[in-house]
């Protein structure tokens, strides 16, 4: 029997929304949907839920795995900078609770030919939408001057080696790889303990790709307006340049 992901902090996404029948909830960040699944069933029977993503590939994950709940489930294709704009077109405002579940999925990580992750060999991506028209990591990492790219490993990755890892990276180049880089960035930071040395520069790339903190910095307030008085805002982060802004 095929397991079923478990989104992070489920129960308490639930409890914090205080979902219940007839409520109409917004999940921005709908990913494989584990919590769009968890809200429809605490819903029931009449609960609707509106889901966005980014990303096509975790949409299709949604769309099958929320099947079952019939037309009480919306899925949309767009980001959570747009999370009023796709609630008012469809009739989710003003909605009972909004979550954003920020930062990578499992799905995305699991894929190398995304670029995300460097425990196995990919291209140099990091797009949430394969499908925008914007520059890719391996745009940013071959095309960028040093300084630049020292202040984007600094400013988004909170990386206290950034010079000297723009440097090498720099050295080497032309980098495509997530292996590639990976090993470029271990090859000035040493690891200790358990993070990898790369992981810093990975998060600083992807936040860099997709724009994230102004997507987010548009997302918070659009959410808060589409919340019906009394309603509920669960916002799960995962580092503090999000934190900041929460």
């Amino acid at each position: 029997m095929e397991s079923v992901h478990v989104p992070v902090l489920f129960q308490e996404v639930l409890e914090g929304l205080r979902v219940r029948p007839g409520g109409r909830y917004v999940d921005a960040t709908v990913g494989g949907g584990g919590h769009a699944a968890g809200i429809l069933a605490a819903s029931a029977p009449d609960g609707r839920l509106l889901g966005l993503d980014r990303d096509p590939a975790a949409l299709e994950v949604a769309a099958e795995r929320l099947a079952p709940y019939g037309e009480r489930a919306t899925l949309v294709h767009a980001s959570f900078g747009r999370v009023a704009e796709a609630a008012r077109s469809r009739s989710f405002v003003p909605a009972d609770g909004v979550v954003f579940d920020l930062g990578l999925s499992s799905l995305q990580l699991a894929d190398p030919s995304r670029g995300f992750a460097f425990m196995e060999d990919g291209p140099l991506d990091m797009r949430f939408d394969p499908t925008e028209e914007r520059r890719t990591a391996v745009a940013l990492v071959n095309e960028l001057a040093e300084e630049e790219l020292a202040e984007l490993l600094y400013r988004y990755g909170e990386e206290r080696r950034a010079r000297s890892i723009a440097e090498a990276i720099v050295a080497a180049r032309p980098i495509h790889t997530t292996g590639e880089l990976a090993s470029v960035v271990e090859g000035v930071v040493k690891r200790r303990g358990r993070i990898h040395p790369a992981t810093r520069t990975f998060q600083a790339l992807r936040i860099a790709v997709n724009d994230e903190l102004a997507e987010l910095e548009a997302a918070l307030p659009q959410a808060v307006e589409i919340l019906a008085p009394g309603g509920r805002l669960a916002v799960i982060s995962f580092h503090s340049l999000e934190d900041r802004l929460v």
